[in-house]
């Protein structure tokens, strides 16, 4: 014990021995404690003992002095350099006591123990030696104890050492090596090399990918974003200034050496001197080589940093984005969009990444341009003048041309940010717009955004095509050329055109052009910037805040106060809550009662935090559970939702799973509670839904519920027990504090409190006695109620917003969902595994897209890029001919004839030109029919597609992908075939002058296709990986959107920023490794191409006995060039090859499964359907999946027309799947539906679904006016839309509107309550009088009064029609005249009410469970 405590040990023993570690193993060692103290003090403890008794002996056994040998001093040194070490020791653990390290005792003792013992055993030595004793037993077996003691001891230390190496090792096998690697290495990127190798070798996955640098992850760069965001604002950055000042001077030396390239000067007057020197002529090559390799590697460092810098500027935007979305305001979310945001962090950001590697180019060109007008005026004199005034001339025209292109960028943004909202919307509730018929009509819509927003780009794209290829690339090198060579020729015939001047002239004009070139990629990276990221800056950073509620506890008895509250919206709107005065005790229960609109969400909202709070003050004690009333689920298992971050405690989320009423539902599902679900619950019921959300709030043990109205979403006998086991006097939450916005008239009597609000202001507050008693709004409201009950003839106490909830549809659903998941949990995976299934791309990918661009097109463009390069190389020849005219009496002849066919050549060079315009106009088309390709596969998806599909994905689609395909393919195809010809160009030159040089540059070019198939086939994993992280970013996002109430009422921000910092480093894994490719492929492939220009160089010199200095000049200023030229076409090449997958993930959705077509032109040609209302079942049945049982079962049935039928049963019984049926929306296993004598098989779906209304469950707003959303077909005059409102108690309220019908809808509708969205989607369904209603559920989120107000109106207003209803209330269809009860999907019962009740069958049970008997 007293040994282990030496060691630091808690309980003694246990540092000291380890069986574990002794015993138990298959590499035994003992402990560093028994190591330390017991192993190595035995030789002392030997020593010691026999030291009184040896010494005593040797005092007694004299035998003579002996005399020292070697030997013994070698001894005695050895063990005095012991003793040192032994104390040096000591010594340096107490310095290391001293500096505050801390060492247990052991540490100190044990090696004074055996620096003591050393000594004595020198002395023992010694004492032998003088004793006359050559050899002892005693000493020779200390010696072997301490040999073995330390062998043991440097076994071990050799064994924990080499373990420690594998952890490091294992540690950092996955870091990046850049910071391990040599100087050289870095420089030149060889250490991405071994990514390279294995990308080639087999299929990469993200764990061979190294992990985020420190300084790169989200934790890192958003934190110090948050802290400085006005770098944001200005450009410029505090804690990274000193990369972009590093880029900075990296690009100028890269530039200035650029400039220094002018040794070709000095190269051409060796080859026109006979008389200099061979070596001269190697040494020009070798210095023009080397400055070339500089140029590459300070260039090439300059696009690293930039776009390191660029992702880090990624990262912070996206954690600020997503930081912004968890505390913006309701008032705020109302304004922009979840597809706004994705094209914000997907499409925009990108534009600003761009802008920083082409920052630079704004401020460097005029240095550039400078220092060649300087180099041209020492060649040319004056005449260098005239290469000034056309650059002056050219330049105002780029600027005009830029300013009017920037106006049609703007256009193209704004129409981009509508098409992603509107289609965001339309795959939000694309189930809505199936059941309604409305596919056409929303796909008008888009396709009328997307044919404006490629007007715009095609505008753009033009004028930037003529700024860049008229202007610059082709028109100003040769303009300035042609100007400054007639005027230098033609002004003064002494003047000589000698290869040396025209050829370094065209360096220099190369240099030039590639100076101010540069403007306009830099001006277009900054006009979309400006355009685009403005919205960022001025939007997003402007999301009002509002701090979250903190209670004072000043009254310990209270956990809610609001004094003299008045709350709105937003700050534009008048209040929505006037003059609140609440005080809810601790422990207690409130209910707040109200018609629709009355302010109840609203009142909860105001105690979250939610809204702006204009007056008096709100004090909440305690944490707070929020339930909202369309329940907010996650894509994640029935467990992780229930948990919500919290810890497992298998005994409570057992008790909260069966008083939320889910043990049965888990029973049901495949994998339980481990059970996947869909994204925003699309695979499990309302009720379900709704239940899962309670069960989370119960779960959290929170101080103070706020539930909005959770049991509007479940059965009668259902509702009935969450409120006795969960709400109730006597339920898990009896203790806390709750407040409960209800419909249900039958609790209110067991809360300790009510409030009635009315038009935003408390009206009453008391017990349910209290307000009984008198006559005030809550008997009004209790009086109303009574009397609509008893109308509907019926008494039960259970008479509120009750409906059932969906059956063996959504279990169905459930299973084949989970199939499909194969064990996986997470729908990314599935993603992930898809997208690297092939390594290449596809030709037939490519084959795709030129379909699409139109073969007559690509045809055309190859002509023109080929007549552009043939006109090219002839100008090139010509002038080298011209350079080569003889000189007579101090002139050249023919230099009119010269000059004017240089200019011939130059413009008909500049009419062919029209190319890249060409790929512009080639890539719209293109673009054009692969998103109507998207738009219509989509759109043509069956509903269970959607079901499995995540909806980041299809925005992924629609707003990542087709920017690739509008913007980037085009672009980068058209730099591949123009820098294709240009090489094609180049070689020719090359070899024409200098045939010897084929040697060398068909090795070469060899070399350039390995490296381009090694990076190519990295490249494109890297792309697919990179793609596949991005979509669980995009559902992070939308999923929070619309989440952040709750996860603000939570208080579990943290949690999800840290998982959205974990999703944005793992595509910042991947994205990094995709920058250092590029890096390492432009890298190499200049190096190669200084290699050409070396050999082209050499051979120059060693045949220049038979080369005249134009052929030279020509060849030299060619070779230069391939280097650029050879780098920017593989990159090119590799750019398309990346972005194509965009066209083949488009693409991929034509091979998904499609539902029936829409419309069936031979049918119903001439024929008025649906007149009657008839339905006939014939042993119809379904099922989900083809590998499922069956939902429905041999149903037979007749309908008559005009009857009005209700459904029932219980939960998995088969309502909602019986209504799917009759819509179409699974198709039938066998048997057939008739509707008037018609099987819905040989129908339109079209034709089918339009002819039939439905009122969902779910109320669903499109973003846009009322009277779109009432009217999307836009088939009715105001005056029937008016109508309809009135019918459904909204037309005071649309009539206060200040737009009236033309107010404008929030997305989802936010801007209205859900009973107000549930009476628009009612008027929707008046206006079109149908022969065939379905109500699923319809009246579920509004008050009773309401409700039955509803149900007499369309009574009324569809009497001449055959309504389907589904019970959610069983007293709304008592007045059925037959109700259909349905079991395991099977008709139970069908019969009228009063014989259903008569025979006390299944429906008499039903309704003894909702308190109807």
């Amino acid at each position: 014990m007293a040994l282990g405590r030496l060691c630091g040990s808690r309980d003694g023993s246990a540092g000291l021995w380890d069986w574990n570690q002794t015993w138990y193993t298959n590499s035994p060692r003992f402990t560093w404690c028994f190591e330390n103290t017991v192993l190595a003090w035995i030789p002392c403890a030997y020593l010691w003992i026999c030291f009184p008794f040896y010494y005593s002996y040797l005092r007694h056994k004299n035998k003579g002095y002996i005399r020292m040998s070697h030997i013994f001093k070698i001894k005695m040194v050895l063990g005095f350099l012991l003793v040192i070490l032994c104390f040096s020791n000591v010594f340096f653990v107490m310095w290391e006591i001293s500096q505050g390290i801390p060492r247990t005792p052991a540490f100190f003792i044990s090696p004074a123990v055996l620096g003591i013992t050393m000594i004595l055993a020198m002395f023992l030595t010694q004492a032998e030696r003088m004793m006359g004793i050559r050899s002892s037993g005693i000493m020779l077996i200390y010696w072997l104890l301490t040999f073995l003691s330390a062998l043991v001891i440097f076994s071990s230390k050799i064994q924990r050492g080499l373990e420690r190496v594998m952890q490091k090792c294992r540690r950092d096998i996955n870091q990046c090596p850049e910071a391990s690697s040599s100087f050289l290495s870095k420089i030149t990127y060889w250490w991405f090399s071994g990514l390279v190798w294995k990308g080639c070798r087999q299929s990469l996955g993200v764990d061979d990918l190294w992990s985020v640098r420190k300084k790169d992850s989200s934790e890192e760069i958003v934190a110090w974003a948050e802290k400085d965001v006005s770098w944001i604002q200005l450009g410029r950055m505090q804690k990274n200034r000193w990369c972009f000042f590093v880029s900075d001077i990296t690009s100028v030396l890269h530039k200035l050496i650029n400039i220094v390239l002018m040794s070709c000067s000095l190269f051409l007057e060796f080859i026109e001197d006979q008389e200099a020197p061979s070596w001269h002529g190697y040494f020009y090559a070798f210095v023009l080589v080397l400055l070339a390799c500089l140029q590459t590697l300070f260039e090439q460092r300059y696009m690293y940093m930039c776009l390191v810098l660029g992702l880090r500027l990624k990262t912070a935007v996206t954690g600020l984005v997503y930081r912004k979305i968890l505390i913006m305001s309701s008032a705020s979310r109302k304004t922009v969009t979840v597809g706004e945001i994705v094209n914000l962090v997907s499409v925009d950001v990108q534009k600003l990444m761009d802008l920083i590697i082409y920052f630079n180019g704004t401020w460097l060109a005029p240095i550039r341009i400078i220092i060649c007008f300087v180099f041209l005026w020492q060649l040319l004199g004056p005449s260098a003048l005239a290469s000034i005034a056309v650059f002056l001339f050219l330049l105002p025209l780029n600027f005009m041309i830029t300013k009017r292109r920037s106006h049609f960028q703007v256009h193209f943004m704004k129409h981009k940010d509508e098409r992603a909202k509107l289609t965001n919307a339309i795959l939000s509730d694309i189930k809505v717009i199936k059941l309604y018929g409305w596919e056409k009509t929303f796909m008008e819509k888009v396709h009328a955004i997307r044919r404006q927003e490629l007007q715009a780009l095609k505008r753009s794209q033009i004028l930037f095509s003529a700024s860049l290829e008229m202007v610059w690339f082709c028109f100003a090198p040769f303009q300035i050329a042609f100007v400054m060579f007639a005027v230098y020729t033609l002004v003064d015939n002494t003047h000589v055109l000698d290869a040396q001047k025209a050829f370094v002239s065209l360096t220099l004009i190369n240099i030039l052009n590639t100076a101010h070139s540069f403007l306009p990629f830099s001006i277009n990276a900054a006009v979309q910037v400006n355009c685009r990221l403005r919205f960022f800056f001025f939007g997003l950073m402007s999301f009002l805040y509002i701090p979250p509620l903190k209670g004072k506890g000043r009254n310990v008895f209270a956990s809610i106060i609001i004094r003299n509250g008045t709350f709105c919206w937003s700050k534009d709107t008048s209040p929505c809550l006037r003059r609140i005065d609440l005080t809810v005790p601790q422990g207690s229960l409130l209910a707040v009662v109200g018609q629709v609109g009355a302010g109840k969400s609203s009142l909860l909202s105001a105690l979250l935090g939610d809204l702006e709070k204009m007056d008096g003050f709100v004090t909440m004690k305690g944490t707070a559970a929020y339930v909202p009333q369309q329940a907010w689920i996650q894509n994640a298992s029935v467990e992780d939702n229930i948990l919500f971050g919290k810890k497992m405690d298998e005994t409570w989320f057992n008790r909260v799973v069966d008083a939320c009423a889910l043990q049965p539902d888990l029973e049901s599902f495949p994998a339980g509670q481990k059970s996947e679900i869909g994204e925003k619950g699309i695979n499990i019921s309302g009720g379900q839904k709704q239940r899962v959300s309670l069960a989370r709030a119960v779960y959290q043990r929170s101080s103070i519920y706020l539930l909005d109205d959770p049991l509007s979403a479940v059965d009668a006998h259902v509702g009935q027990h969450i409120f006795e086991h969960v709400l109730g006097p006597n339920g898990l939450l009896k203790d806390k504090t709750r407040v409960l916005v209800t419909h249900m008239i039958s609790v209110l009597h067991q809360v300790d409190n009510i409030v009635v609000l009315v038009n935003g202001m408390i009206a009453e507050i008391g017990s349910y006695q209290e307000l009984s008693q008198r006559n005030g709004a809550f008997a009004e409201f209790l009086q109303s109620h009574n009397t609509a009950e008893e109308k509907a003839c019926s008494g039960f106490p259970g008479k509120s917003a009750q409906h059932k909830e969906s059956n063996t549809s959504v279990t169905m659903i459930f299973i084949s969902y989970l199939q499909l998941l194969v064990n996986t949990t997470d729908l990314t995976f599935q993603l992930f595994f898809f997208l690297i299934a092939s390594l290449q791309v596809n030709t037939s990918v490519y084959a795709a897209y030129l379909r699409a661009a139109g073969l007559p097109l690509c045809a055309y463009i190859i002509l023109l890029f080929t007549c552009q390069q043939v006109l090219s190389f002839f100008r090139g020849y010509w002038l080298s001919v011209w350079t080569e005219d003889p000189v007579h009496n101090g002139t050249q002849q023919y230099t009119e004839l010269r000059v004017g066919v240089f200019g011939a050549l130059g413009v008909i060079q500049g009419l062919f030109h029209l190319s890249p315009t060409a790929v512009f106009l080639g890539g719209m088309s293109a673009s054009h029919k692969l998103f109507l390709q998207l738009l219509r596969n989509v759109a043509r998806s069956p509903t269970v597609f959607f079901e499995e599909t995540p909806i980041g994905n299809l925005l992924n689609r629609f707003s990542k992908e087709m920017d690739a395909i509008d913007s980037i393919i085009p672009d980068k195809l058209k730099s591949l075939l123009g820098f294709l010809f240009n090489l094609l160009e180049i070689y020719l030159v090359i070899i024409v002058a200098t045939p010897k040089a084929a040697i060398a540059i068909v090795p070469l070019t060899a070399f350039y296709a390995v490296f381009q198939h090694f990076y190519v086939t990295t490249s494109c994993q890297l792309r697919r990986l990179e793609a596949a992280s991005r979509s669980p970013i995009y559902s992070h996002i939308s999923e929070t959107f619309h989440g952040s109430s709750v996860i603000r009422a939570y208080k579990d921000q943290e949690r999800f920023i840290t998982k959205s910092n974990s999703l944005v480093d793992e595509n910042l894994r991947i994205c990094f490794p995709g920058a250092v490719a590029d890096r390492w492929l432009a890298t190499n492939l200049e190096f190669l191409g200084n290699g050409v220009v070396l050999f082209a160089a050499l051979f120059a010199a060693i045949g220049r006995t038979h080369l005249s200095p134009g052929t030279a000049g020509f060849s030299i200023s060619y070779a230069l060039q391939i280097t650029g030229v050879l780098n920017w076409m593989v990159r090119s090449w590799t750019e398309i090859e990346n972005n194509i997958v965009s066209v083949e993930r488009v693409s991929e959705y034509s091979r998904t499964p499609k539902e029936a077509p829409w419309t069936l032109n031979n049918k119903l040609q001439g024929q008025v359907w649906l007149t009657e209302g008839r339905i006939e079942f014939r042993n119809y049945s379904l099922r989900y999946r083809p590998n499922l049982e069956l939902a429905l079962k041999h149903i037979n049935l007749t309908i008559n027309g005009k009857e009005k039928i209700g459904i029932t049963g219980r939960t998995g019984a088969g309502k909602s799947t019986l209504a799917a049926g009759l819509l179409r929306l699974v198709e039938a296993a066998e048997g057939a539906i008739l509707i008037d004598g018609q099987d819905i098989a040989q129908l339109g779906l079209h034709d089918l679904r339009m002819k039939i209304t439905v009122i969902p469950q779910d109320p669903v707003l499109f973003s846009g006016t009322l009277r779109m959303n009432l009217d999307p077909l836009n088939q009715y005059t105001d005056a029937d839309i008016w109508t309809a409102l009135e019918l459904t108690q909204l037309k005071n309220f649309v009539a206060d509107l200040p737009e009236q019908l033309e107010y404008k809808c929030t997305d989802q509708g936010e801007n209205l309550s859900t009973g107000q969205k549930q009476l628009v989607c009612l008027a929707r369904a008046l206006l079109q009088k149908a022969k065939v209603l379905i109500l699923d559920e319809a009246t579920a989120a509004i008050d009773t009064e309401t409700d039955l107000q509803i149900q007499s109106a369309l009574r009324t207003q569809f009497k001449e029609s055959t309504v389907l209803t589904i019970a959610h209330r069983i007293n709304t269809i008592m007045d059925c005249d037959r109700i259909l009860v349905l079991e395991n999907g099977q008709i139970a019962e069908f019969d009228t009410p009063k014989q259903l009740i008569a025979q006390k069958g299944l429906f008499y049970k039903l309704m003894e469970e909702s308190g109807l008997v």
